[in-house]
């Protein structure tokens, strides 16, 4: 076992010996016809999981008031009995399933009946789209989101002649856009995007106020909202200075798009991942950021992805002295069950070049199509050049990175999967879009 696993487990044994006393922290004096009475009224599935089912189940087996909870499926085919995904129908299928829990106490029992909606089968993709900000030509037009295609997720080609897909000028309050994260709504219809509003050929490096949120329903048209962290939240965030590479991940707890982010402040040297849900149109956040994640040394570049009931959230760390020197810094992760965390923090560099004097950033992740290995890819921002190394498990890297060939220069930007629908659309309104991912079924 590796220390972040190690590290993991011991973590969650921790909150689990925690999670069984609180278990046994209600009411003592409650009846046990009260204790299953209770119990089964706050018992609940999220409603993220019983809307549009693509993860295990999160069951409940004990209540907060002492009851035993036991579950059962009406069907096996698709959800065990204890909350296992066992497949996904096709996508022209719908298919329900009744999760019927038995809470007991003593003699008494209640039963309480959730219909979970199994998601469908997600599309065919057969490509990839490269959200990104360019790093060479005129630095003028550097800081401006463009889009690139490739077939295999190594060799890219920067779509409508590397020009932005959209002028910074109109979505952005300073004049300039960094760090693109696009992602594919749970609708397989809706697509996201957001990105650190700053505009440094411009302003420089000294400040910068928040962030922009696109939102399309084609990957062409884009509406958008801007959120200036300093004016929306003047108590919690009185004297930002930089508001970084945000990014958007679906929640399925709360059924909503959580949105996380680099905060530092003027008078702190700290760099804290902050996080907020968007509101429903997507232009602004229905609640005030709260703190989601606090690296020992501070950590910029965030970006997670789900696997096997474990969030992984790759960012690019550092590590100090005593004295509070950088002595070194790279990608690292931390692992959580849960969006809200515990996040177990790992010390260990992932990517090929730390402690080379080669420095990298804006680390991504995505998972290679119908395949089970992931790509976790990097800026190495001194060289204008992207690498990556593959996982299958998310902990364990090649040690060799490989290369992108392409015929632009991104800088810190993020992949997605597409389908061959989707790729001969962006082909109408921009050039670039490979041949045989406009052919393939």
């Amino acid at each position: 076992m590796n220390i972040i696993a190690f590290l993991y487990v011991a973590a969650i044994g921790v909150l689990a010996a925690g999670y069984s006393v609180a278990q046994n922290t209600g009411d003592a004096k409650l009846s046990n016809e009260d204790r299953v009475e209770q119990d089964a009224r706050q018992l609940r599935i999220p409603q993220g999981y019983t809307k549009n089912l693509k993860w295990n189940l999160p069951l409940d087996s004990v209540g907060i008031n002492g009851s035993v909870i036991n579950w059962q499926s009406n069907n096996l085919t698709y959800v065990s009995h204890d909350g296992k995904l066992m497949k996904r129908p096709a996508r022209n299928e719908s298919v329900k399933v009744r999760m019927t829990a038995t809470l007991t106490a003593g003699a008494e029992k209640r039963t309480k009946q959730f219909t979970v909606k199994i998601a469908p089968q997600d599309p065919i993709f057969n490509g990839y789209l490269f959200s990104y900000f360019e790093g060479a030509g005129p630095k003028q037009a550097q800081e401006q989101i463009r889009f690139g295609v490739s077939s295999d997720a190594i060799h890219w080609t920067a779509l409508n002649n590397n020009e932005p897909i959209l002028s910074s000028a109109n979505i952005s309050s300073t004049g300039g856009v960094r760090d693109p994260h696009i992602l594919r709504g749970e609708d397989n219809k809706t697509f996201f995007m957001v990105a650190t509003d700053m505009f440094t050929v411009k302003n420089g490096w000294g400040y910068n106020p928040g962030i922009v949120l696109l939102r399309s329903k084609n990957l062409i048209d884009w509406s958008h909202g801007i959120i200036n962290l300093e004016k929306s939240y003047p108590q919690l965030f009185p004297n930002v200075q930089w508001v970084w590479a945000p990014q958007t991940i679906y929640d399925p707890d709360e059924d909503k798009y959580l949105i996380y982010f680099t905060v530092k402040l003027k008078d702190k040297p700290a760099l804290d991942f902050y996080c907020a849900y968007a509101n429903k149109n997507f232009t602004a956040f229905e609640n005030e950021p709260r703190l989601m994640f606090k690296a020992k040394y501070g950590a910029i570049d965030g970006d997670i992805i789900y696997k096997d009931g474990l969030y992984h959230f790759f960012y690019k760390g550092n590590t100090k002295n005593n004295e509070g020197k950088e002595t070194r810094n790279g990608i690292q992760q931390a692992t959580a069950k849960s969006l809200r965390g515990p996040w177990v923090e790992d010390f260990k560099y992932i990517d090929a070049y730390s402690g080379t004097g080669t420095s990298v950033e804006g680390s991504g992740i995505f998972k290679l199509n119908n395949q089970d290995t992931y790509v976790l890819m990097y800026d190495l921002y001194g060289r204008l050049r992207y690498e990556f190394q593959r996982s299958t498990d998310l902990f364990n890297f090649t040690r060799t990175p490989e290369t992108f060939t392409k015929n632009f220069y991104p800088r810190h930007g993020t992949v997605m999967s597409i389908t061959t629908q989707e790729a001969q659309r962006i082909s109408k309104k921009w050039t670039g879009v490979p041949a045989q991912l406009l052919h393939k079924e």
